[in-house]
């Protein structure tokens, strides 16, 4: 009896170091897998056309995304009518960042699939103070009041002001002194005093500037979309970028960034 009392104990403490040294490897494994699958897209890179006035947001989602991936994104910043440009003639880019969703209509042919990112909001803005007591868009054709408005052709936020003021017939009654290419060129007019007002996206208003309080522009909402390309050649990691931008990290940054989230 003493004798298997002794076998007893003994197998007892072989069989408590198989389970912590099994343990042991389960846990390292498992730590492997997790640096193997945050590293997984590591010498991997996509080619991105996003719309100029997202260039800050963007640029801190594809940091991160490099930062938990290794997948580098290279991104091209541009006004709609330069992304769809080079969309058609090179045949080359893995996704597009529009400005609005209806700046995917001359690149449908292109354009795989899309999702909807965030609201894209257009604002009227003066000086801080507004020195010149502007209350809405019909303010805008009053006398000594100048304007800058972006590419009415060019650039979705200038489309909308031309047709914000197209539909309440004051187009031409507005004294246009310029029209900018981006929207960060439309809100550096107003910060450095080249105008009274502008028609920009609610995010990209100057820090020396104020939003004007009217419903004008209230139907001119838009959204971002992000477009797959049928021009990618990486689905991997264009796969896992899109997912990457339907998560919680990512829609924290463009709510810190003055962008109203979709869902």
């Amino acid at each position: 009896m003493k004798r298997s009392g002794k076998w007893f104990v003994v197998l007892l403490v072989m069989g408590t170091l198989l389970s912590l040294l099994s343990g042991c490897g389960s846990n390292s494994s498992q730590t492997e897998e997790k640096a193997d699958t945050t590293k997984s897209l590591d010498g991997q890179t996509l080619f991105v056309y996003c719309g100029a006035g997202m260039t800050k947001p963007f640029g801190e989602i594809a940091d991160q995304f490099k930062a938990e991936t290794g997948c580098d994104i290279q991104v091209v910043y541009a006004n709609a009518a330069q992304s769809q440009n080079q969309i058609q003639t090179t045949g080359e880019g893995d996704l597009f960042i529009a400005g609005s969703a209806d700046e995917l209509k001359p690149v449908q042919d292109k354009v795989i699939e899309s999702i909807d990112l965030v609201k894209h909001i257009p604002v009227l803005a003066v000086k801080s103070g507004n020195p010149l007591g502007i209350t809405g868009l019909n303010d805008l054709t009053g006398a000594g009041v100048e304007v800058v408005l972006g590419d009415g052709e060019a650039t979705p936020i200038g489309k909308i002001a031309n047709k914000a003021l197209t539909d309440l017939g004051i187009l031409n009654n507005v004294n246009v002194v310029a029209r900018a290419a981006t929207a960060p060129e439309i809100a550096n007019a107003l910060s450095v005093d080249e105008c009274n007002a502008i028609i920009i996206w609610k995010e990209n208003v100057p820090a020396n500037a104020e939003i004007v309080n009217t419903p004008n522009l209230n139907a001119y909402v838009k959204t971002v979309p992000a477009a797959k390309l049928s021009s990618s050649a990486n689905t991997e990691a264009l796969a896992a970028f899109m997912t990457y931008l339907d998560s919680d990290p990512v829609k924290t940054i463009w709510e810190k960034n003055g962008y109203e989230v979709l869902n």
